[in-house]
C-alpha cells in the first residue's frame, strides 16, 4: 500500500504529459505550435485565436479569412501568405515576415508589427488603427484605403510605399523614412 502512494504522482506526471503532446492542434498536417513548417498551408478561415505560432514557417500559406485574433506570431516566416479578410486585431507580429504578404482588407487594429518586414506588402484597405508599426520595413508597401488612424510609424521605413487614400489622423510618422512614398504626411519631417 505505501508503494502505490509512490507511484501515483509518477503515473499523474506521465497521464499529463501524453495528454499534452496529444492537444497540439492539427489542421490539414500543419501542427499549430512554435517552430513548426507549414510553408504553403491550407489554412484559410481557421480559428486560430491566442494561439502560439511564433517562428512558424508559414510563407506562401493561404490563411485568407483566418481568425488570428490574440495570435503570438512573432518571428513568423509569412511572405507571399494570403491574408486578405483575416482577423489579426490584437496579434503580436513583431520582427515577422509579411514580405509580399497580401493583407489586402485584413483587420490588424491593435496589432503589434514592430520591426517587421513588409516589403511590397499588400495592405489596400486594411484596418490598422492603432497597429504599432516602429521600425517596420515597409518599402513598395501598397497601404491605398487603409485605416491608419493613430498608427504607430515612428522610425518605419515607408520608401516608396503608397499611402494614397489612407486615414491617418493622429497617426506618429515621427522619424520615418518617406522617400518617394505617394501620400506621405510632409509634416513629420
Amino acid at each position: 500500500m505505501n508503494y502505490l502512494s509512490l507511484f501515483i504522482p509518477v503515473l499523474l506526471t506521465l497521464a499529463s504529459q501524453v495528454l499534452a503532446t496529444e492537444e497540439v492542434l492539427t489542421i490539414n498536417d500543419c501542427r499549430i505550435e512554435p517552430d513548426s513548417q507549414c510553408p504553403n498551408a491550407n489554412l484559410r478561415n481557421a480559428d486560430l485565436h491566442s494561439q502560439d505560432l511564433r517562428r512558424m514557417n508559414l510563407a506562401g500559406a493561404d490563411l485568407r479569412g483566418a481568425n488570428l485574433r490574440h495570435a503570438r506570431l512573432d518571428l513568423a516566416n509569412l511572405e507571399g501568405a494570403q491574408l486578405q479578410q483575416a482577423n489579426l486585431t490584437r496579434a503580436s507580429l513583431q520582427q515577422s515576415n509579411l514580405r509580399l504578404a497580401d493583407l489586402r482588407g485584413a483587420d490588424l487594429q491593435f496589432a503589434r508589427l514592430s520591426g517587421a518586414k513588409l516589403h511590397g506588402a499588400q495592405l489596400q484597405a486594411a484596418n490598422l488603427e492603432m497597429t504599432w508599426l516602429s521600425k517596420a520595413d515597409l518599402k513598395g508597401a501598397k497601404l491605398n484605403d487603409a485605416n491608419l488612424q493613430e498608427v504607430k510609424l515612428s522610425g518605419a521605413n515607408l520608401e516608396n510605399a503608397d499611402l494614397s487614400g489612407t486615414r491617418t489622423h493622429y497617426g506618429n510618422f515621427q522619424g520615418a523614412n518617406m522617400p518617394g512614398c505617394i501620400e506621405c504626411p510632409a509634416d513629420w519631417d
